[in-house]
């Protein structure tokens, strides 16, 4: 089984973690990451100007490259799975984008948003199936509390990602459920850390990571997971993280599967 993989800037350098540990996982799971040629930085930010054209013909592009390779196409970064998604949202229903993203691309055929795109989640979720996966777990990882951080790229706008209940999800939950760990609830996980006004207002994302913490400790985590590097990112510049340990979902993936050595 293979899919066409869009790993994002972020994944080739601050983020490698979280790409590695993905590839090795899935090899371990019986698919393939076939990681698209030539592709380009996604923008990392959804443009909000609704004549916007320039920032998405690169999303455009990988999403085009799938629908030839006949593939879905998958996905990690928070980042990069809220872009293309949104992006070909815009190619399936806005006709005014739709036409002048492909005069710009010149597609032999006209991309109309055929590709169905994935986050890596939900190929555990939805293909390989969570109870198949706890099946193939070697080590799991029994006595410990792991609570979910999914932050707010990943389940909003809800209606147009449709990757879970942006108020109440729980792909991550089941995900940790799978691995033999036990997984803890708690208010914050679906609030945003700060996100990029950690560059222009830092103490607002330190309270907003201290809350997390505080939050997510309070119900009895002892370790946070994420799949966006900008979450890591924040995260880890919060003081508490010297006590509480935040980690990619692929690396403890990775550990559960008995491949994160060779990773």
């Amino acid at each position: 089984m293979k899919y066409s993989y869009y790993p994002g800037c972020t994944l080739k350098n601050k983020a490698q973690d979280l790409d590695r540990f993905a590839r090795a996982s899935a090899a371990a799971l019986g698919f393939e990451l076939v990681e698209i040629p030539e592709w380009q930085c996604c923008g990392g930010v959804y443009p909000l100007g609704t004549d916007e054209i320039a920032t998405k013909l690169s999303s455009v592009r990988a999403l085009n490259y799938a629908k030839e390779q006949q593939q879905d196409l998958v996905t990690l970064c928070s980042a990069c799975h809220h872009v293309l998604k949104r992006v070909n949202d815009d190619m399936k229903n806005v006709g005014d984008i739709r036409t002048r993203a492909n005069n710009y691309c010149g597609f032999e055929e006209p991309y109309q948003g055929e590709t169905r795109v994935l986050h890596f989640l939900e190929v555990l979720k939805d293909v390989i199936g969570f109870d198949e996966l706890a099946k193939k777990v070697v080590n799991p990882l029994e006595g410990r509390k792991i609570g979910a951080y999914y932050g707010c790229l990943t389940l909003r706008p809800g209606k147009i990602l449709d990757f879970d209940d942006p108020e109440n999800p729980k792909i991550m939950e089941d995900f940790i459920r799978a691995l033999g760990a036990e997984p803890v609830i708690y208010s914050m996980r679906n609030e945003c850390c700060g996100g990029y006004v950690s560059l222009k207002d830092p103490e607002f994302t330190k309270t907003r990571t201290k809350m997390i913490f505080d939050d997510s400790t309070g119900f009895g985590a002892d370790c946070l997971i994420t799949a966006c590097p900008l979450c890591m990112y924040n995260l880890n510049k919060s003081e508490a993280s010297s006590k509480v340990p935040v980690y990619y979902f692929t690396e403890l993936l990775a550990e559960a599967l008995g491949v994160k050595e060779e990773a």
